[in-house]
């Protein structure tokens, strides 16, 4: 006989209404539910009205959010010369170029994001079979290709998250923690929403935002109504 455990049992009880939930009741939900002994990441997973087959429909971008994503993130800067100090200045963790690309090469993959300065992408480049599959490869579509070190560097620790569209044309994404106030989360999504609607490819036809799922790292997920999120997001703008 299967039987569901009693976290899940609990959880389906708070789940009653199967319908779509506004932004401040799924916020609400997810923190109610949220109670592994960790705190929990929040999560926004978004299904784009998009062909993945197209690639100008594929996208790849960053926001900043307003509050933060609660998550300390490890940076590590490719760079020659002048621009290292820069990066350390600016809280940057790891900094350098030969030392680490050997590293990398070696299979080392301690960090969550990497910069790398237009100058050194040729060699940067080769490492695309590694820091590709990973997510990690450094792209001036989220801003990691740049000679802007410090702002981008502070911008990243201050919050900004990258995202991008996968094989099935979803967008995975944290948007804080479960610890997080309410109105912080909210306008966090929010912000995420606002962004990807600017990021709308003109060839995309018909509904574009299709689902939008919040969850917590152990939670169940509540869909979002889409018609108030959207709405919501371009007045936050």
């Amino acid at each position: 006989m299967n039987t569901r455990s009693k976290r899940y049992r609990a959880f389906e009880q708070k789940i009653q209404d199967k319908s779509d939930f506004t932004i401040t009741e799924a916020v609400k939900k997810v923190k109610e539910t949220a109670n592994a002994k960790f705190n929990e990441t929040v999560e926004l997973a978004v299904n784009l009205g998009i062909d993945p087959k197209k690639q100008d429909q594929m996208l790849r971008g960053s926001v900043s959010l307003p509050f933060g994503s609660g998550k300390a993130v490890r940076i590590l800067v490719l760079t020659r010369g002048e621009k290292d100090k820069e990066a350390k200045d600016a809280g940057a963790d790891y900094v350098g170029f030969d030392e680490y690309i050997n590293k990398i090469k070696e299979g080392w993959l301690d960090f969550d994001i990497v910069v790398a300065t237009p100058d050194v992408m040729s060699e940067v480049g080769k490492l695309g079979k590694i820091l590709g599959t990973k997510g990690l490869m450094p792209s001036p579509k989220t801003g990691t290709v740049t000679f802007d070190i410090a702002p981008t560097v502070k911008s990243l620790k201050a919050g900004r998250i990258q995202f991008k569209t996968d094989k099935t044309g979803n967008v995975h994404t944290i948007v804080g923690k479960t610890t997080f106030e309410p109105d912080k989360l909210e306008k966090n999504i929010l912000a995420v929403i606002f962004e990807l609607q600017k990021m709308k490819p003109a060839s995309v036809k018909g509904q574009y935002l299709r689902t939008v799922t919040l969850s917590s790292t152990m939670g169940p997920g509540y869909r979002l109504d889409i018609k108030e999120i959207s709405e919501l997001a371009r007045k936050e703008a």
